[in-house]
């Protein structure tokens, strides 16, 4: 990749994705630049539909046609992240079939609001998230043995993230984009109707369906993080960091009683940094990520159960 892709890679991550970004810059640089690239194409992507300010659905539409085209390398591009993001494809062997799913994810925003039942929402992940998963272990070139054992952990470290997303980001998203995300049979059990949350009228029912979709997620992230072990043990910590900063957005959640309609949760620099600083100390002490994720982070600490939910995982697959 050419310095000039790197660097447009790592802008993007810098301006929009500053949590990650942390983390990123301590990845070793064959797996950093690589992630930066990764980054700018997804962003690229997910900025055609989610900006509010941005195109209508039909042009939104062509523009990911456009975008499709050239991230399969069907068509040539002269933007400098697509460009290095084909060449990275080839050269890690992703397969097409994911940068599909992926952009299929995107497309699906276009014109989908709502999301009745868990798997249906797990579906939409499995673009929006798990591509993001496998793409990320293809480019840290694991051997076959080590890359089946990571793969499906990662691809829930991929769910978890974009959970936490949905959870904390209720209020944003119905503002800027008349979505929600999290799912209605999960608001209806609660007794909570979409309109209402469209509506911004928060109530203690869908604080307890929020917090229902948190035990969720941080069920998802205990299983991701018990498989950062078969990553190189020069990555293992930035993804263990990653899962960190990430996983506090919970503690703010907690902290206004899982009212994300009425608040945005966010995470202070000084507060990363002292993560930071935190994860790292315990980390020069014990090498085992789950036991240092257990330690410092805002997800309770108990015990993994591998997939007991979702289990559709596995149809997703590839093959190697």
């Amino acid at each position: 990749m050419k310095k000039d892709q790197v660097k447009a890679g790592k802008t993007i991550q810098q301006q929009t994705g500053r949590t990650f970004h942390l983390a990123t810059r301590l990845l070793p640089k064959r797996i950093r630049h690589a992630t930066y690239v990764l980054y700018g194409f997804f962003r690229i992507a997910d900025e055609i539909v989610d900006d509010p300010d941005g195109p209508d659905p039909d042009e939104q539409a062509e523009q990911l046609a456009d975008l499709r085209a050239e991230a399969l390398g069907e068509q040539p591009t002269d933007e400098p992240v697509l460009a290095a993001f084909v060449d990275l494809c080839e050269e890690h062997d992703i397969d097409d079939e994911w940068v599909v799913e992926f952009l299929d994810a995107m497309e699906s925003d276009i014109d989908t609001d709502r999301y009745e039942t868990y798997e249906d929402l797990e579906e939409y992940m499995r673009g929006s998230a798990a591509a993001v998963g496998v793409m990320m272990t293809d480019i840290m070139d694991l051997d076959d043995d080590e890359y089946e054992q990571a793969l499906p952990h990662a691809i829930k470290l991929g769910e978890a993230f974009q959970l936490t997303n949905f959870i904390r980001d209720v209020r944003e998203d119905v503002v800027d984009r008349d979505r929600v995300y999290l799912p209605i049979e999960t608001l209806e059990r609660h007794g909570v109707d979409r309109d209402q949350v469209i509506r911004l009228e928060t109530s203690e029912e869908f604080c307890a369906a929020a917090e229902e979709e948190l035990h969720r997620t941080e069920e998802l992230y205990r299983e991701g993080v018990a498989g950062i072990r078969f990553l190189p043990e020069d990555c293992q910590f930035a993804v263990l960091l990653a899962a960190v900063l990430y996983a506090e957005h919970h503690r703010e959640i907690r902290a206004v009683d899982f009212d994300t309609i009425t608040h945005e949760p966010d995470l202070s620099t000084a507060r990363k940094l002292l993560l930071v600083a935190k994860t790292r100390w315990h980390w020069l002490w014990n090498k085992d990520p789950e036991a240092v994720f257990h330690r410092v982070s805002a997800v309770p600490a108990g015990e993994a159960t591998h997939h007991e939910h979702g289990r559709g995982w596995m149809r997703w697959l590839p093959t190697r």
